[in-house]
């Protein structure tokens, strides 16, 4: 036994999602009865690479008595699981699709279609509270549908944005409304728009974005604006939240 840093996991806390089994190289977190467990001491290296990737906060780590960290049961165990073992394991590793990423400034002539996304990833299970590309942005929270519905969303709506995508209707809105409270808590913002269809289920972004305004006790307003089911605006309007 030595005294060393090891993840620990709130169960309370874990919603099993299973983020963390995923960015764990070591493959020393699994999910056993819906919660995120540390299977063996010696399987963690006590980096945390799997922080970053838990949108509860239930993963920190703690310095404690415990079995040393040990590179070949490892990679013993990785081989039984038939997962590669990293090539830099001392830098940790990240799943490549929830790898934040930033792209260059991208200027598009009349008529041109080329992508106005600036970052990755997007979607809002997926996009860590602390991302640089939220650092003072103009934030555009987007319902998942509007990008097909509208087929200049990228040139009128994207463009010098940084967006978030979610569906109000089928995914669970008491997760998007914490995350979104811990955005919100966590960066400043030059300007705020939620954009949603006009299918009834779609305006559940924007009671998403107001509750998640009051529970971060900020004064903010946001555009909020809807879109046809033929891929036009609709409607727009400022929403002022005390």
């Amino acid at each position: 036994m030595v005294l060393r840093n090891i993840v620990k996991i709130d169960e309370d806390k874990c919603n099993g999602c299973g983020q963390c089994v995923e960015a764990c190289a070591e493959g020393a977190i699994k999910l056993i009865n819906g919660k995120a467990k540390l299977i063996s001491e010696t399987y963690c290296d006590g980096l945390g690479a799997c922080i970053g990737h838990c949108p509860q906060d239930a993963i920190t780590v703690e310095k404690r008595e415990c079995n040393e960290f040990d590179e070949k049961e490892v990679k013993k165990h990785l081989e039984s699981e038939k997962k590669p073992w990293p090539q830099q394991h001392a830098e940790g590793f990240v799943c490549p699709g929830m790898a934040a990423r930033q792209f260059g400034k991208k200027d598009s002539a009349s008529g041109d279609v080329t992508s106005q996304l600036a970052h990755w990833p997007v979607q809002l299970k997926l996009v860590s509270v602390n991302a640089p590309f939220l650092k003072d942005a103009d934030l555009l929270l987007t319902a998942d549908c509007v990008p097909f519905a509208m087929g200049d969303f990228h040139s009128r709506l994207l463009k010098g944005h940084s967006v978030i995508i979610g569906c109000p209707k089928l995914d669970d809105v008491s997760f998007y409304t914490e995350k979104l409270t811990q955005i919100l808590n966590s960066n400043d913002f030059k300007s705020l728009s939620v954009v949603h269809m006009e299918v009834p289920c779609c305006f559940g972004l924007t009671r998403i974005v107001q509750q998640a305004i009051a529970n971060s006790g900020k004064a903010l307003s946001f555009e909020d604006i809807t879109i046809s089911l033929d891929g036009k605006i609709k409607k727009t309007e400022i929403i002022e939240t005390v």
